[in-house]
């Protein structure tokens, strides 16, 4: 049983007197806060969820932007998920795809044998995403020191790109469809297959993006939302159907450019969840709960000089506590490892955590920093 000693009133005097305080105030203030923020964000979710049509579209178009707070799973049990859910929506989106592919030789649809195309395709970035999971197994080596987890990162650009490549074609055989109009036949089949595409895709979107949400990766997500992309193209198609049926074959192309901007929007959200990731930015909410849990442990005085970044579905943080500078130094590194102990608890995702403690300064005269000359970072927030 590991013990860990407050500081003596005496120590404490000197301490405050030194201009010194603790923080814990603060930061329950900040947790304060935050809850208050999120449980404003769920009335609002509330008050919209009365329409569920709306709430639908708007999910479906802007897509809500993703904290991965949530990713309640150990990494290596995360990376196991993540390569369950790719092999499973492989599979789907293959056996859509065959399926459609029976049906383009059967109508002779054109509009049908792009959208079939399209779903191979997004069947196949499985294989870029399951490489870096691959890779995210190995251990650290002497090049690759914070280990091979910035590969899903990469692969979440190539299937971005993939997703704007979505929104261009779907806009460029919109326009082709309006100059070179092409007679389809057998437009009932051409209905059941755009049903079925739309469905295969919308299914797979909602798990990639569930398990991607779950384990803390970008890159799924961001491979959910090119599925969803796929749906869509799938309901151009069928709109396409309706419109030759109706005697308005234009409706197929006025509805695939719409599809197309909609698309774009995706892009937009999918790039942007990206570019966080490639930058080392994480929700703000995640750096509050390192600095809250680190400075509610027995020990600790201040916590400052924190950061935290994902690498893949991993957490890295580093951070430096305050401890008193009268207790010896096996005490302190007690303190050091009930912050690590709790800091694993409280964020599941965390793969590895620096704590570096520095000694209260109670003495005027000693100069704590030496090395701070060095320093040419602009100070940690």
């Amino acid at each position: 049983m590991r013990f860990h000693p407050e500081p003596s009133p005496d120590h404490k005097r000197q301490h405050s007197a030194a201009g010194h305080e603790h923080p814990h105030a603060h930061n329950l203030g900040e947790r304060h806060n935050h809850d208050h923020e999120h449980d404003h964000q769920h009335d609002h979710h509330r008050q919209s969820a009365s329409n569920p049509l709306i709430v639908w579209l708007r999910r479906l178009f802007i897509p809500h932007r993703h904290s991965y707070q949530a990713a309640a799973l150990d990494p290596n049990l995360a990376t196991d998920r993540g390569m369950q859910a790719l092999k499973i929506s492989l599979f789907a989106l293959l056996l859509t795809a065959l399926i459609q592919l029976v049906i383009v030789f059967i109508s002779g649809s054109v509009a049908l044998l792009a959208d079939t195309i399209h779903n191979f395709s997004d069947a196949l970035t499985a294989i870029p995403l399951g490489l870096a999971f691959w890779l995210s197994r190995r251990g650290r080596n002497k090049r690759y020191t914070y280990g091979y987890g910035r590969a899903e990162d990469f692969a979440g650009v190539i299937i971005v790109v993939m997703i704007a490549f979505s929104a261009g074609e779907a806009i460029y055989q919109s326009v082709y469809k309006i100059i070179y109009p092409q007679p389809v036949t057998n437009l009932g089949w051409v209905a059941v297959a755009a049903v079925l595409g739309f469905i295969g895709n919308e299914l797979v979107a909602i798990f990639r993006i569930r398990v991607g949400k779950e384990i803390g990766s970008a890159a799924l997500v961001a491979d959910g939302y090119h599925a969803r992309t796929d749906g869509l193209t799938s309901l151009a198609v069928l709109f396409g159907a309706l419109g030759v049926w109706l005697g308005f074959p234009l409706l197929d192309s006025l509805i695939g450019m719409l599809i197309g901007v909609a698309i774009l929007g995706i892009v937009w959200n999918s790039a942007r969840d990206i570019w966080h990731r490639m930058m080392d930015a994480v929700d703000p909410g995640i750096y509050e709960e390192l600095k809250h849990t680190a400075s509610h442990v027995p020990g600790v005085m201040d916590v400052h000089s924190a950061a935290i970044r994902w690498v893949g579905h991993r957490l890295w943080g580093e951070l430096h506590v305050t401890v008193d500078c009268q207790q010896p130094t096996l005490q302190s590194h007690f303190v050091i490892e009930e912050v690590r102990h709790r800091l694993f608890h409280a964020l599941p995702a965390l793969g590895e955590v620096t704590v570096h403690a520095d000694p209260c300064e109670c003495e005027p005269t000693i100069d704590y920093h030496p090395s701070r000359h060095h320093n040419f970072l602009p100070a940690a927030y």
